[in-house]
Formats: structure tokens, C-alpha cells, sequence
């Protein structure tokens, strides 16, 4: 490491104090004397290091000149800047050829943020549009804000490290979790990390045992079309700050606290914290975007150009361009990010959007062993957080099954769409609902990765709710502003035979009776299980299946059907309880659904036992799970057939006493339709009618009990 003797130039001092200066670590390093700040530049002549008095100051209250003689070592400019404290806001201006035809964009007025940057302010006058043209826009800039990391007391606070197969995930929106009104938050902490706090005993009534956050790294909410707002947040400008509009004071400093407290208080009740990280482009979009940090410091490093025209960017993200994840500058960036929000901010683990583009070479072509995914598995720091990938990208890259080693989980969309496709009645979908509820071992079976790498989803962010699923045919994008043009028609739906919002009791119970369908299959796979925040009281976004850019109504959890949609609520409260104590072992421990179906036998039956019928007009399909380690059997009766199929139930003793037991049928009513912790339902005879479009699981005992009565 090079060491530099640098003063303090551009200070208004009467006397020059020297000072260390460092090229490592990265970013800004805050001491008692004052602040080092490096960043990495290898093709700019001239950088200056501009600091402001408040986020809309319209010029710089100081500018600091480095000296590329004395203050660069290498690729990195750095200076030491004594007398500043955690608060203070800054950018880097940096001069060098302004050539688009070449790959290089510099403009020496723009202020740029600190891509190592641990907090950001946003001014009240923020301006993308000033941000996409040349010149000036100190006033209009987001703003770094140097943070002093070591204040926050984190009481002891460890990471949880549950293990996928006793989790069940809930991907929920910051922001939209808390916003409506009828959260019961207080107005100030609605739709911020201190509201999420708020809603904790919610979450543990539900029973879910981690969160997925959308994106809270720092995004540009003006990423969007004129009318409306980048929502969800996959747009980031800052890979290391929290978002400050999730904060209730939008404090810079405060949101990093505020943060880290959400984190606490979620693992204080026993709950882990993922977040949904963005590592594959920028807010600064195509070659028409705004300069905000990567661009005006090294385009051509952190960005994929068009081989013939390097003035325009490759795109196999679908948001303008692509950030080279696999080449060494960007590749150091997302680990050092990566780590950081492990080691300072204790979360743990990551869901990573449109991962395939890590798999692609500093040119955009495939890779057989990217480096970069590699490097994030075998990294220490990370070795005991939880990774998935969204294992496609945009641009026609598609690795459900083969995307890096077994520590790396994925988002089925294969479980998605055949899960989909069974409940709602199409042909030939028996044999796929099969290797779905089994672990997908069609696609992960040619690596030789184990079962239980599916994280299994019918719903999540993008596309329609459970609600909306069977509610609507079509998309109704119409709010977007985009003349419903965009969002996918490929949705997999059925609306019940009506469109939209329906009074008819008919259509209410059968749309009711296939969201318990679809939780009740997305409970009992093999895998991880998620859920889409407000699914479990039938949360509408009225038909948008691209809310994107919708933060209002149609997007908030409007908490008042959690009462009008209470008996529902109350089913998935105990599917994830039976998924997550779904028997006991020898030893009177409590084992989970995906521990017993490990290591049970599975056996496949039709309406006849043993007879199972995978033809392409099937519709239905029963199995029985033989756990030896507890001797105990448990029947699941599936069918999506329109009319009533009387299933046989399958011998498993001779004793007279024996009785199979209800615990779940989905066309029965609330409470009927999934039975409390210990109580158990008989079934009478050795036949068990299963109602059109319904799903039952039933427990041998071989012990005699009454209606309603408690196994012990």
C-alpha cells in the first residue's frame, strides 16, 4: 500500500496541517482529526472533493483540488480532509475526456456521489432531468454524507442463521407495509423501517420466520415515466446507503440508526432479514440518463457498451443498461457492499434480482464459471448468509437449476407457472404439479444439487397478487400510464367466471377455495416457501400486474381485510404452522413439513390407492408420505377437476380402531377448512369425498378419538 503526505488544499486555513492519506480502504474512512476519502478513477485528469452546508445548497461551501501528483496512487484518488465530522455532505467532481463515441462521459461540473458512500441526502429540489444534462447541478444533486458507523449500540444482537429448510419467507415492501392509514403506525413511522417495527407481532402471529425486503439500497424514485414514481426501488444509486425515505425523520444520519434498529428488533423476535439487492444496473439508465455517480467517474469500468457503438449501452436488464459484474472494479464494489451489510448492518441474507447477469462476461456473453458468483459463495464475511438468486435476466438468460453450487438457493418460475397452471385446470400439468411438490428434481437433479434449492413462490412483487389471480384474466395497467402496454400478458389467471370485483357468493367461496389451494401446495413443497406480503387477507392491486410505480392504495397493505378476510388469515396462520411443527420426533422435538417429507417414503395413488393417473386429461392426484422415524403416515388429496372425486383412502393397519384424521380440507369454511394446533377431525369410512377444486390432508393414528379431541 502507497502512503501519501498530503495537506489540506483548498482550505481556508491559516497554517497547512499534514495529514496520512490512503488509498484503502474505499470510500470514506472517518477519524478524530477529520475524514480519508479514496475513489476510484483511472482515466480522470482532474477530481475535486466538494463539500455543502445543506442538501439544496446551490454551491459547494468548499472545494477540495487533489493533486494527481500527490494525492493518486495507482487507479485511486485520495486525500485526507481534516476538522469535518459524521454529518457532513459531500461529492466528487471529476474532470476527463467527455467522449460517448469511446465509452467515457465525463463532466467536470456534475456532482457525483460517493459510490462507497454510507448515507445520502436528498434535497427538497432533487432534479433527475438536471442530472441528464451537461453542467452544473449542484443544487439539484444527491448528496454523500459521511457517517460515523460506530455510535449505534447493537445490544448483543447475532445473526439468527436459520437454516432454508425451517423457513418460510415473506416479501414485503418497506414502505407499502405501513403506509395505508388503517396501519394503526403512528403518522410520522408510516412507511418507514420504524413502522416495520411496529408490525412486528403481526409477523409473528403470522408465523413466518424471515422478511425479503424490496429494495432499500438508496434508488431514485424519479426513475420512472412523468406522472408517477419508482415504488418498489429497483432502481439504486447507492449500493451502500439505506433508502432515506424509509426513514421517519429523513435524517441521513438518523435513517442509518433507524435501520439498523428495524434489524434488531426483527431478529430480537426471532425473524431474519433479507434483502432484495439490485447489483445488475443503475438509476443512471441508457445513454439519454442522468450522471449521478458510476457514469461521471469511469463509464466504460461499470458498464456494459455496445461493441459497435460504445456511445450506447448493453441492455439484458430491461432498465437501460448493465452493470459489468465480473469485471474487477465492480466485482470488488458488490462484495464490499455485500459484506458491509452483513457486518455493519446484520442482515442475513440476499435475494438477488435478474442474478443471471452475473454469469455474463465483461462483453454480456454467458459464462460457464463466472467469477463473481464463485467469489460471493466461498467469501468468508458471507459464508453464513442466506443467497438466492433470481437465476434469469432479460435478456433471454435462463439457469433455474444450474445457477452456482448448492449454497446458492433459487426462485422457482417453473414452480410458479406449473403450480398455476394445475390449480387453475390445465391439461397435462398432473406429472409437473408431481415434480414440483417433490422439489423440482427435474431441474436441479443434472448438477447433482440436493432437493430443497426451489425457493417456491406462486405470487411475489411482479405480476398479479393471489387476489388478482383469480380475480382477473388480464392485466389493467392502465394506471401506469403506459396505455397498459406494459407488464406481461403470459399471467397464467382465471378469474372464475367473472372479471374484477364480484358480489356473487358462488364466485367469492371459489376464489377463496383457490388462494387455500395455492397456499396449501406452496406449504407443502419441498423447498423454501414465500409469500407475497397481503396475500394471506387478499390484498388487491386491482388487477396491475406491474405496480411498479404505484406507491399508493394500490400497492399499500390496507390492513382493514385483515378483518374482513380474518378466517383466511387464519388458514394460512396454521398451513404455516403444520409446515413449520409438522410432527413430533421420537425424542418429542417438533420437526418440520420439509425434514419429515426427507425422510418419508412417498407413495402415489389415484381415486384407487396405487393407481395414480398421469395422463394429460388428469386433473387430480393423491399421495401418502410413510415417515418411519416417527411411524406415522399422512395422506394429501389434490384435486382440480370441476367436479367431486370420491378418493379411496389406502389401508395402512389391520386394527379395527384405526381413524384417519382431518387436518386440512380447502373447500370447507372457516374454521372448518384447517384444524387448530392438536385438535383432529375423524374421517368416518375408508373413502373421502373430494369437492371440485379442493385439496385435503389427512393423519393416520391408530388410536380411537372423538370429534374435536386432542392427540397428546
Amino acid at each position: 500500500m502507497y502512503l501519501h503526505r498530503t495537506s489540506a488544499r483548498g482550505q481556508d486555513t491559516a497554517a497547512q496541517v499534514t495529514h496520512t492519506s490512503y488509498p484503502y480502504p474505499i470510500g470514506p474512512t472517518l477519524a478524530s482529526a477529520g475524514a480519508n476519502f479514496s475513489v476510484f478513477s483511472t482515466s480522470a485528469t482532474r477530481m475535486e472533493i466538494v463539500l455543502f452546508d445543506h442538501s439544496d445548497a446551490s454551491q459547494p461551501a468548499r472545494v477540495i483540488s487533489l493533486d494527481p501528483n500527490h494525492d493518486r496512487t495507482s487507479h485511486y484518488w485520495h486525500t485526507f480532509v481534516p476538522g469535518i465530522r459524521a454529518g457532513q455532505l459531500y461529492g466528487f467532481r471529476a474532470d476527463g475526456p467527455n467522449d460517448p463515441a469511446n465509452g467515457q462521459r465525463f463532466d467536470s461540473q456534475k456532482v457525483l456521489l460517493d459510490p462507497y458512500g454510507k448515507s445520502v441526502s436528498v434535497g427538497q429540489h432533487y432534479s433527475r432531468a438536471a442530472a441528464c444534462k451537461p453542467g452544473d447541478n449542484a443544487a439539484t444533486s444527491m448528496k454523500s454524507v459521511l457517517a460515523d458507523l460506530s455510535t449505534f449500540d447493537w445490544e448483543g444482537d447475532q445473526p439468527l442463521y436459520r437454516p432454508f429448510r425451517r423457513s418460510v419467507i415473506y416479501e414485503m415492501h418497506v414502505g407499502g407495509f405501513t403506509r395505508h392509514p388503517g396501519s394503526g403506525v403512528a403518522p410520522a413511522n408510516r412507511g418507514t423501517y420504524l413502522g416495520v417495527i411496529d408490525k412486528i407481532p403481526y409477523l409473528q402471529e403470522l408465523g413466518v420466520t424471515a422478511v425479503e425486503l424490496l429494495p432499500v439500497y438508496q434508488f431514485d424514485v424519479s426513475d420512472a415515466p412523468s406522472g408517477v414514481s419508482n415504488y418498489w426501488g429497483y432502481a439504486p444509486i447507492s449500493f451502500f446507503a439505506p433508502h432515506l425515505a424509509y426513514s421517519a425523520s429523513k435524517h441521513p444520519l438518523a435513517c442509518l440508526d433507524e435501520f439498523r434498529a428495524m434489524v434488531k428488533e426483527l431478529h430480537r423476535a426471532g425473524i431474519e432479514v433479507i434483502l432484495d439487492v439490485v447489483y445488475n444496473h443503475t438509476a443512471e439508465g441508457d445513454e439519454h440518463g442522468p450522471t449521478l455517480c458510476f457514469r461521471g467517474l469511469e463509464n466504460s469500468f461499470y458498464y456494459m457498451l455496445n461493441k459497435n457503438d460504445e456511445a450506447t449501452y448493453a441492455n439484458y436488464t430491461g432498465a437501460g443498461n448493465t452493470l459489468k459484474a465480473n469485471h474487477s472494479v465492480v466485482k470488488r464494489l458488490i462484495l464490499d457492499s455485500l459484506r458491509y451489510w452483513v457486518s455493519e448492518m446484520h442482515v442475513d441474507g440476499f435475494r438477488f434480482d435478474l442474478a443471471s447477469i452475473f454469469s455474463r462476461s465483461e462483453s454480456g456473453a454467458p459464462m460457464a464459471n463466472p467469477p463473481i458468483v464463485w467469489e460471493i459463495d466461498s467469501d468468508p464475511v458471507l459464508s453464513g448468509v442466506k443467497l438466492i438468486a433470481e437465476a434469469w435476466d432479460a435478456g433471454g438468460l435462463y439457469q433455474v437449476g444450474s445457477f452456482g453450487q448448492d449454497k446458492w438457493k433459487e426462485w422457482n418460475g417453473r414452480f410458479r407457472d406449473d403450480i398455476r397452471s394445475f390449480v387453475k385446470g390445465d391439461r397435462n400439468t398432473v406429472s409437473k404439479l408431481r415434480e414440483r411438490v417433490t422439489g423440482s428434481l427435474d431441474l436441479y437433479k443434472e448438477g447433482g444439487r440436493p432437493a430443497g434449492q426451489s425457493i417456491n413462490f406462486v405470487t411475489c412483487h411482479d405480476g398479479f397478487t393471489l387476489n388478482d389471480l383469480v380475480s382477473f384474466d388480464r392485466k389493467h395497467n392502465e394506471a401506469n400510464l403506459e396505455l397498459n402496454s406494459d407488464g406481461t400478458n403470459a399471467n397464467l389467471s382465471w378469474n372464475c367466471g367473472i372479471e374484477g370485483t364480484s358480489s356473487g357468493a358462488a364466485v367469492e367461496q371459489l376464489r377463496v377455495q383457490q388462494i387455500r389451494n395455492f397456499f396449501t401446495l406452496t406449504l407443502l413443497s419441498v423447498g423454501t416457501p414465500m409469500l407475497l406480503m397481503g396475500d394471506e387477507v387478499r390484498r388487491t392491486q386491482q388487477g396491475n400486474n406491474n405496480a411498479y410505480c404505484q406507491d399508493n392504495e394500490i400497492s399499500w397493505f390496507d390492513w382493514s381485510l385483515c378483518f374482513r378476510n380474518a378466517g383466511l388469515l387464519r388458514f394460512v396462520r396454521n398451513m404455516i404452522r403444520i409446515r413449520l411443527n409438522f410432527n413430533q420426533d421420537t425424542e418429542g422435538s417438533q420437526i418440520s413439513l420439509e425434514d419429515y417429507l426427507r425422510t418419508s417414503r412417498i407413495e402415489w395413488h389415484g381415486v384407487e390407492p396405487g393407481k395414480p393417473d398421469w395422463g394429460m386429461n388428469s386433473h387430480s392426484i393423491a399421495f401418502t408420505l410413510h415417515n418411519i422415524a416417527v411411524s406415522q403416515v399422512r395422506y394429501i388429496a389434490i384435486n382440480a377437476y370441476w367436479r367431486p372425486l370420491d378418493f379411496e383412502l389406502p389401508p395402512v393397519t389391520d386394527k379395527p380402531e384405526a381413524a384417519w384424521l382431518r387436518l386440512v380440507d380447502t373447500s370447507l369454511p372457516s374454521p372448518q377448512d384447517v384444524t387448530e394446533e392438536g385438535m383432529v377431525v375423524p374421517v368416518n369410512g375408508s373413502n373421502y369425498t373430494v369437492n371440485p377444486r379442493s385439496i385435503v390432508m389427512l393423519h393416520y393414528n391408530d388410536v380411537h378419538v372423538d370429534q374435536g379431541a386432542k392427540v397428546r
